[in-house]
């Protein structure tokens, strides 16, 4: 009867022997049991994804971007309506300059489209300029020989674009009729001085 090896070899006594391998420690590379083994040529392995983070940061950009869209679009709108009001003439060399035309246009020549080159482009409304002319040509009309003058226009305040500027008209006729206004402006720079508002 045949006993088997001594030191755990196997094999027939007369064959070559097998050393079964020591059960030792197993190397920290060997892949785990089921495991994929590790790709070759040092590429990480793959992973899985990672659960999705929260969006913050996309959406706090997202209202950054709007923000800057809306300021953006407010300052082309702003843009926009500043070069739209932009005179196309010269205007005056300085406030009291432009109300003594804008008198001169009115109560002397009596021309509406001269009167207006005085007055800045938001308030440069034809009916109501050519209106005003009219009233001035009915006075002449039904008064004798109606005569026009006025005070020098006196700038009262005036801060930095804009100045108020004022005046006293009067009307005197040739049988000694007499009437007085007093007339306030407000007038602005842009090219020059420009007639924007009369009370």
């Amino acid at each position: 009867m045949t006993q088997p090896p001594i030191g755990g070899a196997t094999g027939s006594p007369d064959g070559p022997s097998r050393e079964e391998p020591s059960a030792g420690p197993v190397p920290a590379t060997a892949p785990a049991p089921g495991a994929f083994p590790p790709p070759p040529g040092g590429y990480p392995a793959y992973q899985s994804p990672a659960a999705p983070k929260k969006r913050r940061g996309l959406l706090i950009a997202s209202i950054v971007l709007a923000a800057a869209i809306l300021l953006c679009g407010g300052g082309g709108t702003a843009a926009f309506l500043t070069l739209r009001d932009t005179e196309d003439g010269q205007g005056a060399k300085e406030p009291a300059v432009a109300v003594d035309g804008f008198l001169t246009a009115v109560y002397k020549d009596r021309d509406a489209k001269k009167a207006a080159t005085f007055v800045c482009s938001a308030s440069r409304d034809g009916e109501k300029i050519a209106s005003k002319v009219a009233e001035v040509r009915k006075y002449a009309a039904e008064y004798q020989n109606p005569r026009f003058r006025w005070t020098t226009p006196k700038v009262d305040n005036q801060t930095g674009d804009r100045a108020t500027v004022t005046t006293k008209v009067t009307m005197t006729t040739s049988d000694e009729k007499v009437a007085d206004q007093d007339l306030r402006f407000t007038v602005v720079r842009k090219t020059g001085w420009w007639v924007c508002e009369v009370a």
